[in-house]
């Protein structure tokens, strides 16, 4: 929250403002943290200027409307991507059950979230093209950009789901716990990361590129994860905070932060590796401080609310929680 606020402070565009804050709103108090977001929230309108303000005031409700109208335009568009990952091929004698059975993995692993990361592609584009430059061509590649950022995501949860063993994932039972998927499951996720430039191919090289390095980063940070707290073996010694958050970097917040706004910048035509550079050095901070807040979700969240039964400290994971605690065991430890 204290980075949106930065952010909202920073941004040139009214509307963009306007955008945000609500975005921050809908999606901190999705999180269960009603009373201090609220807190959080007036101190973000306090401190913007009075225009903006009066413009929260009289327009508010307008403004909520368009993002909720947003959101639900993002997910009609996913009926396309559907298609066009799957309609030549469906009905063929030699792979159409292969090609069902990627529309039910595309339709259960890929629906249901949030869509932030999705939904960041395509406002982040809207503010940095000037309007007369957004035609119905780059208007249609923003939303599909959009949705190959929600592939990349269903793609890790389904493997992460493996990895940790968990029960289930937004709201409903993990892909693999399925009766008739099983562990063919890890097989239905390379498919998803393949659908990503199945469909990145009709637009730019530098946006395979993104993709493919923001992959890349995110399974060195699983790797991080893994050999931290090796299943069977607990060795609190390795869960130090530079650790965490070396793992919090690589595993979420390249994938879930910077690669959004990147997208947009590329589609935008913004390739300069010092505004890259900067969106980068904001973007993984506030990745930092979304984990921390999941990870106290993950003990103090209510499952019905957070759409997952939390286990980090029962399955070893090197959380914010226990970094924190171990901290303070040692300095008691060391006054004693």
């Amino acid at each position: 929250m204290v980075f949106g606020y930065f952010i909202i402070c920073s941004a040139m565009s009214p509307s963009l403002k306007e955008w945000l804050f609500y975005a921050i709103l809908d999606f901190a108090l999705s999180e269960a943290m009603v009373l201090l977001c609220l807190t959080v929230t007036f101190l973000i309108l306090f401190t913007m200027n009075r225009a903006l303000c009066s413009s929260l005031k009289t327009n508010g409700d307008q403004k909520s409307d368009v993002y909720t109208q947003e959101k639900q335009d993002f997910v009609q568009h996913f009926s396309q991507i559907v298609r066009v990952l799957t309609e030549d091929e469906m009905g063929h004698p030699e792979t159409g059950d292969a090609i069902a059975r990627l529309k039910e993995v595309l339709e259960y692993n890929t629906i249901g979230g949030k869509y932030h990361r999705g939904l960041t592609v395509l406002v982040a584009f809207r503010e940095l093209v000037e309007p007369r430059k957004q035609d119905a061509d780059s208007l249609q590649r923003a939303p599909t950009v959009g949705w190959c950022v929600e592939l990349l995501q269903a793609f890790f949860l389904v493997v992460d789901g493996i990895m940790d063993s968990s029960l289930t994932r937004q709201r409903q039972i993990c892909w693999y716990q399925k009766p008739d998927v099983g562990l063919d499951a890890i097989n239905d996720a390379s498919l998803l990361e393949a659908c990503i430039y199945h469909l990145l191919k009709l637009y730019y090289l530098n946006l395979i590129e993104l993709f493919l390095q923001s992959s890349y980063q995110t399974e060195i940070g699983q790797i991080l994860d893994l050999i931290t707290a090796p299943q069977g073996h607990v060795d609190l010694g390795r869960f130090t905070e530079k650790r965490y958050e070396s793992i919090v970097k690589y595993k979420m917040a390249f994938y879930s932060f910077y690669l959004p706004i990147a997208a947009a910048m590329y589609l935008a035509g913004i390739d300069g590796k010092k505004e890259h550079a900067n969106a980068k050095n904001i973007l993984l901070e506030m990745g930092e401080f979304f984990q921390i807040q999941d990870d106290y979700f993950d003990l103090f969240g209510d499952p019905s609310v957070t759409g997952k039964v939390g286990a980090d400290i029962q399955d070893n994971i090197c959380s914010w929680l226990v970094v924190q605690c171990l901290q303070r065991s040692t300095r008691n430890s060391a006054r004693s």
